[in-house]
């Protein structure tokens, strides 16, 4: 959508209110959440305020994680009272916590406006769908295209988050879905399935800042999204009825995958929407800014 001026529309989408993850606090380079029974711990660069909660409310955390240097490595100082692994509830789609010696748990809170987002998409179109979700990850967005009635194809290059992927599908009671499990590189698939003349109705795509695949070629952001997106211009079905891209390279603008993916849908009609996923602390109201998303829709 764009103003008056013709120039797009952003916005921030919050995470809507779910029961199991809370954002309690920020400030001094942190965040304090709750996920499920336990209180955690994680280093937030974005949070160059003070904290909003007493020092004691934070002790209470029964896990933090100590930094290393890097965007996403370190230690978990963990408390003997949590037991791992556990599993918290976004309205009945379920993943599986475990902490290691990433930052990332095996959820992205701020990603839950988008499962329900690609769940509506394909209830409200009537008619069955094929959805592909690229860099799937632990699976919330494959779990909910899933049961959205959707036959969907989930592709990452880690063999571990596949497994993951998998056991959250079963979790959530969705093992009887029709759920294909690829490790594989995104662009070498898209590649395969293109010349197959293989079409998807929806594209789900969360790619990383940077990675590597099974082969161990590198992914960067800014270098390969532009071949990425036009390879699923390739396997767009005649029908097309959504896209859903998340840009973790939030150094850039919204802006920018915006236009990126206009150029994808240009001539397909529907609507184009962009802006930022954020989460808001509970304590002052602080909002942290997580990565850009994307999303298109034929309607």
């Amino acid at each position: 959508m764009s103003d008056s001026t013709g120039l797009p529309d952003l916005r921030l989408e919050a995470s809507g209110r779910w029961q199991e993850y809370e954002l309690l606090d920020t400030g001094h380079g942190e965040a304090l959440e709750r996920f499920g029974p336990y209180r955690l711990v994680r280093p937030e660069p974005q949070a160059i305020w003070p904290k909003g909660l007493a020092e004691k409310e934070w002790q209470t955390a029964d896990a933090e994680m100590v930094s290393t240097g890097g965007e996403s490595g370190g230690n978990w100082k963990i408390k003997p009272t949590v037991n791992q692994p556990w599993v918290i509830d976004y309205y009945g789609l379920k993943s599986e916590i475990r902490l290691s010696r990433s930052r990332h748990i095996g959820v992205f809170p701020e990603q839950a406006s988008h499962w329900d987002w690609i769940e509506t998409q394909i209830q409200s179109a009537n008619r069955p769908l094929k959805v592909i979700n690229l860099f799937g990850y632990t699976g919330m967005a494959t779990a909910a295209a899933a049961r959205g009635g959707a036959q969907v194809t989930h592709v990452d290059a880690s063999k571990h988050a596949v497994a993951w992927a998998s056991h959250n599908l079963s979790l959530s009671g969705l093992e009887h879905s029709t759920v294909r499990w690829l490790v594989e590189d995104a662009r070498k698939y898209l590649q395969r399935e293109a010349k197959r003349q293989s079409f998807y109705d929806g594209i789900i795509l969360d790619p990383p800042k940077f990675g590597r695949g099974p082969s161990g070629k590198v992914w960067d952001y800014f270098e390969d999204i532009t071949g990425l997106l036009a390879l699923c211009k390739r396997v767009l079905s005649p029908n097309p009825r959504f896209i859903c891209l998340t840009s973790y390279a939030i150094q850039a603008s919204a802006l920018i995958p915006h236009q990126a993916l206009q150029e994808i849908v240009k001539g397909l009609g529907g609507q184009l929407s962009s802006g930022e996923l954020v989460t808001v602390d509970k304590s002052q109201g602080h909002i942290l800014s997580h990565s850009l998303f994307s999303r298109w829709t034929s309607d």
